[in-house]
């Protein structure tokens, strides 16, 4: 059986696998797919650290099942950016992104229709796990781009150096596994 990491979130214990990142590093893997429980529970807790937001934006995909669970809970609408323009997306705005979880670099788009619901709006970052804050850098893009302002970024979790920052909303911190 593969090596996990034992934590609890949101009040619930989870064994994360710990999956090879590189030669030298190891990551728990996070992922809420599938997992309903944790997802309700995690968005229910970071509802309480957010304030107040409009619109809650986040990447494609693991942040789509908390950012709807959230969006529900609170009835404030969310945005999820696309890692690929698609035909009814008219007008996309695109900004580049390498994430620490992805081999390559993406690129992530909001169709004017999309930007349209951000434009004036106060907008929460979201996402499931942030590490090096890469994609967090793109969301801001975007919605700097659509003419949003940024009212809190969040995730279930912090990894690594990202559990240090102040900037961030988060409700557990994730180690990296040095070999």
């Amino acid at each position: 059986m593969a090596n996990t990491y034992k934590m609890t979130i949101a009040g619930l214990e989870r064994e994360l696998p710990l999956c090879p990142l590189n030669d030298k590093i190891d990551i728990a893997a996070f992922v809420m797919f599938s997992d309903v429980e944790l997802t309700v529970a995690a968005a229910e807790e970071l509802l309480k650290k957010c304030g107040d937001f409009d619109i809650i934006l986040t990447a494609e995909s693991k942040g789509i099942p908390l950012a709807y669970e959230m969006a529900r809970q609170c009835g404030k609408p969310y945005v999820v950016a696309r890692k690929s323009i698609k035909l009814y997306m008219t007008d996309p705005i695109s900004v580049k992104v390498k994430s620490i979880t992805t081999a390559n670099e993406q690129v992530l788009h909001l169709s004017a229709e999309k930007a349209a619901m951000i434009r004036g709006k106060r907008v929460l970052l979201l996402d499931d796990v942030i590490s090096t804050g890469e994609s967090l850098i793109a969301l801001e893009k975007l919605v700097n781009a659509a003419g949003g302002s940024i009212a809190a970024e969040a995730a279930v979790l912090a990894e690594g150096d990202a559990a240090d920052r102040d900037d961030i909303i988060f409700l557990e911190k994730l180690p990296l596994f040095f070999k």
